[in-house]
């Protein structure tokens, strides 16, 4: 039924696996299975050992760990072309945080001894993963920094940002493709969800933001990213 999707994973052009060989190409379709998600359904969960790399085919998910008296903690927000859980399965490690959609999501998973295979085929490929976890590693740094110096406001702006960097906007080029409940804004942007929404609400008195149920509309990306900077 989601075979379409293995098929359009594989065949990225903007993907790793651009400099695999159509044989190459081959042998991970041969093993890859696709698996639909609903609405905050959990895709991994921490504790648990990885079966494969997973390619998010289409939706929206989010990378988290359950903090102190359950809130969580996001992590990193997933869009369709991206990978998730691979620092466990390289590392032969279990997962170290949880997964779960935003909405109705579809994941495609490579089988790991066909991934293995291939990375032993193809330096390249070995080159093209090396290279992508090396830039993840970067960002996630980046991340730290943003969640332990800057200030609520500084942080909020930044979660912003960063939705509207990983979804885009819709056509009106001003709202975030994405509804997202005020809790897990504030689990972004390592918040408590009341401060997350006094910030909000300052944020549209001052005519930085719009706020339509749980959709968010960037009036001044300028000023949101002076914010962010500022911290």
């Amino acid at each position: 039924m989601y075979q379409d999707y293995c098929h359009k994973c594989i065949e990225n052009k903007n993907s790793i696996f651009k400099v695999l060989s159509n044989e190459q190409k081959e042998t991970l379709l041969a093993g890859m299975n696709c698996i639909s998600y609903k609405k905050n359904e959990i895709i991994f969960k921490e504790g648990f050992n990885p079966t494969g790399l997973i390619s998010l085919a289409k939706g929206k998910v989010k990378i988290y760990k359950d903090g102190l008296n359950g809130k969580e903690q996001i992590l990193r927000l997933a869009k369709p072309g991206d990978f998730i859980g691979y620092r466990a399965l390289f590392a032969n490690d279990h997962y170290n945080a949880s997964a779960g959609a935003f909405e109705d999501s579809i994941v495609c998973i490579i089988n790991k001894e066909d991934l293995y295979k291939v990375v032993e085929q193809n330096y390249l490929f070995s080159v093209q993963i090396i290279t992508f976890l090396a830039q993840e590693l970067g960002e996630a740094e980046n991340n730290l920094i943003s969640l332990t110096q800057k200030h609520l406001r500084g942080r909020l702006a930044e979660s912003i940002i960063r939705l509207a960097e990983t979804y885009g906007f819709e056509a009106d080029n001003s709202t975030i493709k994405i509804q997202l409940y005020r809790e897990d804004l504030a689990n972004l942007a390592n918040m408590t969800t009341s401060n997350a929404i006094k910030t909000l609400y300052n944020f549209r008195d001052e005519k930085v933001i719009e706020l339509d149920g749980k959709k968010i509309k960037v009036l001044d990306y300028q000023k949101l990213e002076r914010i962010s900077r500022i911290g």
